[in-house]
C-alpha cells in the first residue's frame, strides 16, 4: 500500500494489527539551498542534531507502545538507513520492567515494527507480533546476542558472507538479504534508567555507504531517546491496565436469576489515555422476585474515579439489600457522597422491577435518561424525574412508575455511549433512540447499541450498557405469581393457609406446605395486631419460595426476646429458624414483610 509519498507499507501478519512497512529509496538527508538532498552521510554536525531533535517530534507522539516502536522504525527510514527492525521484550510488552539479561541465550523478545525501502522489499525479517526466532545453536555467534547481554551497539561496516548468518532469523532470511545487497549492519539495545527494554537493527543496501562510528553515536542517541519514550508509553499501559482491571473487579461477574426479567450487562472501557474512569453498573435480586437494576457515573477519569464508583456501589448495594425505595436510597447515597474525602460528584439511576405487574420503579440523580423500546413507540425516553446529582447536597429525590410491555426492553447507560465533542447532548440521545429503534430486539439484548452507538469509533470515553428485557407472554410466567386480598379480619390468616396450600398443591410443592402455612400465620397475625390488619398476600415461586404479607402499619417488625413466661413474641424467631431468611421494606402505603424457603 503506497502513501503517496514513495513510501509501501507490507503486511507482516494480519493478526498482529501492525504490518512491515517499507519506503522507497528516494533521496536520503536533507534539503540544501538549492532543492537537491545532501547524503546522510555528508550532513554537518549541526545538521545531526537538528535530525535527533526532529525525533523528539516524531517519536512518541502517543502512549501506545507498539505505535512508538513503529515510529521509531519509520523515522530512520530512509533517511538514516534502508531498514530497520525493533523488537521489544515479552516481558515489556506485558507490562514488567525493563531486565538485565543474565540468563543463557537470548531473551524472549517480539518482533513490533519493521520499515524498508522498496529495493529491501524481497527481506524476510520475523512478522510483526511474532516472536523472533533464533535457532538454539547458533546463539553463541549470533551479534543480536552480544547487543542484548552487553547492552552494547553492534556495527558491520561491510558484511561477509559469514556476517548475513549471524544478523538473519533463519538461513533463508540471510539468502535473502546477500541477493538483496545488504552490505552494513548496526544494531543499537533500547535501554531506559538502565534497564534492557529491546533493540533496534538497522540496515543499508546498494547504493548508500557503510555505517560509520558517526553512525554508530548517532543511533545510540536515537535509542537513548526513543527508549524513553517506549518506557513512558509501558508505565502507562500498565497503570491503564490495573485502572482497568479494578474497574473490572468492582462490577458484576454475572447477573443472578431475575424472575420475568432476562438482563445484559456490558461495559466497554475507552482507548483514550483518560477514557477509563467510574462508571458502572449492577444487578441485584430483592425480595419478592424483584430486581434491582443500577447505573452509574463518577465525574472524573482513572483510578481516583474507579475507587470513588466502587465504594459508591458497595453502599448502593447495602442500601437495596435493605430493600429501601430507590428515591430514599438516592438520599441516602447523597449523603455518602458527600462524605467522601475527595468531594466527587456523580450521576446514578436505580430501577426497580416488579414481575407481578411487570412495573418498574425508577429514580435519577442527575443521570441520562432510559430507552424504553417495545411500546407504542418504537424507542423512547422514560420521563423520569431528574434530581440532582449525587454529592451536590440537593435532595430529595421523586420517583416514577412506568409499566413495560410483555418483550419490552428498559435500556440503561452511562454518557460515553453518546458523548461527543463536536454535536450537543439532545442531538446524540436522538441518534441513539434512532439507533435502538433500527435493531431488532436480539441485537439490543446482545449489547448491539455499543458498536452502532452515537459515539462509535470516536468514542473518547468508557461506557455502561445495560438491557433489562421482560420475559414476554411466555404462558408459564405468570403461574410462578400468585397474589390475593385478604380479609381484614380473625379469619384472614385461616384463609391465607388455604390459599397457600391449593397454590402449593397446584404447584406440587406440598411437602413446602407444613412450614409455609406456620410462616403465613405469623406474617397475617402481625398485621393483624400490628399493622391494622392485612392487605395482600403474595405468593412467588423462583429460586426459591416467597411468601409477602403487606398492611399499612409504619412499624418495621424486630425480633424480640421472649421470657418463659411470656405468650407471645416468638413468631419472628420461628420464621427466623424454619425460613432461609426473611425481612421487611418500607411502601408508599405501608409496609411489606416476607419470609423465604429454599425449593426442595
Amino acid at each position: 500500500m503506497n502513501d503517496g509519498k514513495g513510501r509501501r507499507r507490507l503486511v507482516g501478519r494480519a493478526s498482529a494489527g501492525r504490518g512491515a512497512a517499507h519506503r522507497s529509496a528516494g533521496s536520503r538527508g536533507r534539503l540544501g539551498r538549492g532543492g537537491a538532498r545532501t547524503p546522510f552521510d555528508r550532513l554537518t554536525t549541526r545538521d545531526r542534531l537538528a535530525w535527533l531533535n526532529l525525533a523528539g517530534t516524531r517519536i512518541g507522539t502517543t502512549l501506545d507502545l507498539e505505535r512508538t516502536a513503529q515510529e521509531l522504525a519509520e523515522f530512520t527510514v530512509p533517511g538514516f538507513a534502508d531498514g530497520a527492525a525493533v523488537d521489544i521484550l515479552e516481558s515489556v510488552l506485558r507490562g514488567d520492567e525493563g531486565l538485565r539479561w543474565t540468563g543463557t541465550g537470548v531473551p524472549p523478545m517480539r518482533a513490533t515494527a519493521v520499515c524498508a525501502v522498496d529495493a529491501l522489499s524481497s527481506l524476510e525479517p520475523t512478522p510483526v507480533g511474532e516472536t523472533t526466532f533464533r535457532a538454539e545453536e547458533a546463539h553463541e555467534t549470533l551479534l543480536h546476542r552480544y547487543c542484548l547481554r552487553q547492552g552494547k551497539p553492534v556495527l558491520v561496516s561491510r558484511m561477509r558472507d559469514d556476517d548475513f548468518l549471524r544478523v538473519a532469523p533463519t538461513a533463508s532470511a540471510a539468502a535473502k538479504m546477500r541477493a538483496a545487497g545488504v552490505h552494513s549492519y548496526l544494531a543499537v539495545p533500547l535501554i531506559a534508567r538502565g534497564l534492557l527494554l529491546g533493540s533496534a537493527d538497522f540496515v543499508r543496501g546498494p547504493g548508500t555507504p557503510p555505517f560509520s562510528a558517526t553512525d554508530l553515536a548517532l543511533a545510540e542517541q536515537l535509542a537513548s531517546q526513543a527508549a524513553v519514550y517506549i518506557d513512558n508509553a509501558r508505565l502507562y499501559g500498565r497503570e491503564r491496565e490495573h485502572v482497568v482491571s479494578l474497574q473490572r473487579s468492582l462490577l458484576p461477574r454475572a447477573t443472578p436469576v431475575t424472575p420475568g426479567l432476562r438482563v445484559r450487562g456490558e461495559y466497554a472501557p475507552s482507548t483514550a489515555h483518560h477514557g477509563v474512569g467510574g462508571d458502572w453498573y449492577d444487578v441485584m435480586a430483592l425480595p419478592g422476585g424483584r430486581t434491582a437494576l443500577m447505573v452509574g457515573d463518577v465525574m472524573g477519569h482513572g483510578l481516583p474515579a474507579a475507587a470513588t464508583m466502587g465504594r459508591l456501589r458497595a453502599v448502593a448495594r447495602t442500601l437495596m439489600t435493605l430493600d429501601m425505595a430507590p428515591e430514599r436510597v438516592l438520599a441516602r447515597l447523597d449523603l455518602a457522597t458527600r462524605d467522601l474525602e475527595d468531594e466527587q460528584v456523580a450521576t446514578f439511576l436505580c430501577a426497580v422491577f416488579d414481575p407481578a405487574d411487570s412495573t418498574y420503579t425508577l429514580a435519577s440523580a442527575g443521570h441520562l435518561p432510559p430507552l424504553l423500546l417495545g411500546g407504542p413507540d418504537a424507542a423512547a425516553f422514560a420521563d423520569v424525574p431528574v434530581g440532582a446529582p449525587l454529592g451536590a447536597g440537593v435532595i430529595p429525590y421523586d420517583a416514577v412508575r412506568l409499566r413495560v410491555p410483555p418483550g419490552g426492553s428498559l435500556v440503561m447507560y452511562t454518557d460515553g455511549l453518546v458523548k461527543s465533542r463536536h454535536a450537543d447532548l439532545e442531538r446524540q440521545l436522538d441518534l441513539l433512540r434512532s439507533a435502538a429503534g433500527g435493531l431488532a430486539p436480539e441485537a439490543v439484548e446482545g449489547g448491539g447499541l455499543i458498536g452502532c452507538a452515537p459515539a462509535g469509533a470516536a468514542r473518547f470515553d468508557e461506557a455502561v450498557l445495560l438491557v433489562a428485557t421482560t420475559a414476554g407472554d411466555a404462558p408459564d410466567a405468570p403461574a410462578d405469581v400468585r397474589e390475593w386480598t385478604l380479609p381484614r379480619e380473625g379469619r384472614a390468616a385461616s384463609v391465607a393457609r388455604g390459599l397457600v396450600t391449593d397454590q402449593l398443591a397446584a404447584w406440587e410443592l406440598t411437602e413446602l406446605a407444613d412450614v409455609c402455612e406456620l410462616v403465613v400465620s405469623e406474617l397475617v397475625g402481625n398485621a393483624l395486631r400490628y399493622g391494622n390488619g392485612p392487605g395482600r398476600l403474595r405468593l412467588l415461586r423462583g429460586e426459591r419460595l416467597v411468601v409477602e404479607v403487606s398492611d399499612t402499619g409504619p412499624d418495621l417488625p424486630q425480633i424480640q426476646h421472649a421470657d418463659l413466661s411470656d405468650e407471645g413474641g416468638r413468631g419472628l424467631q420461628l420464621i427466623n429458624m424454619l425460613c432461609r431468611r426473611w425481612g421487611s421494606c418500607r411502601t408508599v402505603t405501608g409496609k411489606v414483610v416476607w419470609a423465604e424457603q429454599n425449593l426442595p
